[in-house]
């Protein structure tokens, strides 16, 4: 005897019951492959809206900062006598970003373009700080990506040697 032989030997109180139960399966069903899935992107994405929105306040905060340093560092650099390449390189070392630099070349008289892969966001940001404040080296562009790891960024960068271009 087949399914549909069987179906329709059942009383029709018992076959709106054998109805009532394959709505709810397939109700089921599409909640568990639509809704909850989008649920859960819903809740990923409102966490990196909300750790990007810190990240942004606390760039606000310290904004004041680094500008007031950056403009009293830019006043007093630039002694070193050290080529851009050279001054980039060492820094870098000295950073802790020397295995992420990938590519260096010279852009123009006082330029250098840069490439980093998998370097810390944060020794980035805060050795382009001592860059601008110790050494008066400017970032003229900078792109960066999303590396692999959290909190790791691959950034094309183009330099500019502020104290180099004064006569």
């Amino acid at each position: 005897m087949n399914v549909r032989q069987r179906f329709e030997e059942l009383a029709p109180r018992e076959r709106r019951l054998v109805y009532l139960a394959a709505g709810l399966v397939a109700v089921a069903a599409i909640y568990s492959i639509i809704v909850l899935p989008i649920q859960g992107y819903s809740s990923r994405a409102a966490g990196r809206v909300a750790q990007k929105s810190a990240d942004l306040a606390w760039m606000q905060q310290v904004a004041p900062q680094v500008m007031a340093a950056g403009a009293a560092g830019a006043v007093g650099s630039g002694g070193s006598g050290e080529s851009l390449v050279v001054l980039v390189d060492r820094t870098a070392r000295e950073a802790g970003l020397g295995a992420s630099v990938r590519d260096q070349s010279p852009n123009g008289e006082n330029g250098l373009r840069l490439r980093l892969e998998g370097a810390s966001f944060d020794v980035l940001i805060a050795w382009l700080v001592v860059l601008q404040q110790q050494h008066g080296v400017t970032v003229d562009s900078a792109n960066l990506d999303a590396a692999t790891a959290p909190g790791l960024v691959n950034a094309s960068l183009t330099l500019t040697h502020g104290a180099a271009a004064a006569p």
